[in-house]
């Protein structure tokens, strides 16, 4: 996601409230225990093979917790994920709502895209979904129900790496059915003004994304980057990755209702001069990463993970989800497949979209 805030916010009212909980207290499993869920533990080797190496499906271990703000509505909400069996793909349920006001999280259900990724079913929305998203491509995880007090997904410190180590402290739960991949087998390209994005065949899950901000920060900034996706790869060069924003924005989006929660605290802030931060950069490329991890949080609600290669230039939500349903509307351009079964079958029925 991308916005803008002041240069005078150090922490918002919501954040200073909430302080301790949005930096990292959480509880999971049996015991009830807590980690510093802004800092992800290193990866078993055995987790570093490639996603599309994983046979059957994955689910969590154990259920965990976290609480904080949201960016945009700056509402606090607690977050809980819970374990899930085979075949239910990731579901979010409202429990500030009626008893049924559950979404699964599919292309399908993508009801907005500005500045972050919402999904919703019969009036009810979830925003801000796209780094938990991520998260969960990141790990292969097929299946979880994810509990919800308010409207939108805890910002926490504006990157996965906090959704990285509550999966971490659940531990994952290995499922016999087989794990099913979206495997892309023609290009499919979807292009709206400058931005333009694609999904190319290839041997594995790449993203690629190219940048092109005209401020005078990015003139010595790394504007493209390329990651193999798999477990390792995620969580060291990708997660960490905030999101950012300029300050000259600020007033504009504030009119629009937008980054209400937003502060120094879960977000890189650029002004004409260079970031605000006073820690700095998490990596070099912090910037181009974002929007990597942005694009596997959006391409993971096809409901699988995805066999091909992405390439993004200067795409955001919108441009991410238009290209899902141009792949979903040309049932040519993809196949279904299993380890087992490398060669995949043609998808009878695509995704509905209205």
């Amino acid at each position: 996601m991308l916005f803008g805030v002041g240069r005078h916010v150090g922490k918002s009212w919501a954040a200073s409230a909430c302080e301790d909980k949005r930096k990292g207290k959480h509880t999971g499993g049996r015991g009830k225990h807590t980690v510093n869920v802004q800092t992800p533990s290193r990866v078993a080797r055995h987790d570093g093979a490639c996603l599309v190496g994983q046979m059957g499906q994955r689910t969590l271990a154990s259920e965990v917790e976290v609480s904080g703000v949201g960016l945009h509505s700056g509402a606090y909400s607690r977050l809980t994920i819970h374990p899930a069996p085979t075949d239910t793909g990731i579901v979010f349920r409202r429990t500030d709502l009626c008893r049924n006001a559950t979404v699964k999280a599919v292309a399908a259900n993508v009801v907005d895209t500005k500045l972050a990724t919402t999904i919703g079913h019969n009036g009810m929305r979830v925003s801000t979904v796209e780094h938990l998203m991520a998260a969960f491509a990141g790990f292969g995880i097929d299946n979880a129900s994810v509990d919800l007090s308010g409207p939108e997904l805890p910002i926490l410190d504006g990157s996965a790496a906090p959704y990285v180590a509550l999966i971490q402290s659940a531990g994952i739960k290995r499922q016999r059915r087989p794990k099913r991949f979206l495997k892309i087998v023609r290009e499919v390209v979807y292009s709206d003004g400058t931005a333009t994005a694609r999904l190319s065949p290839h041997d594995g899950f790449r993203v690629e994304y190219t940048m092109n901000y005209d401020h005078p920060f990015f003139a010595d900034q790394c504007q493209h980057a390329a990651v193999d996706v798999c477990t390792c790869a995620f969580v060291r060069d990708v997660s960490r990755a905030r999101t950012f924003g300029f300050l000259a924005e600020l007033e504009e989006l504030r009119a629009r209702d937008l980054v209400r929660g937003g502060s120094l605290e879960n977000a890189i802030v650029v002004d004409d001069e260079g970031i605000l931060n006073t820690d700095g950069l998490r990596y070099d490329d912090e910037f181009v990463k974002h929007k990597i991890l942005d694009a596997i949080g959006d391409l993971y609600l096809c409901g699988h993970p995805i066999i091909g290669a992405f390439a993004g230039d200067q795409s955001g939500h919108g441009t991410n989800h238009a290209l899902l349903r141009e792949l979903f509307a040309d049932p040519s351009a993809y196949e279904w497949a299993t380890c087992a079964d490398v060669a995949g079958h043609r998808h009878d029925t695509a995704p509905t979209f209205q």
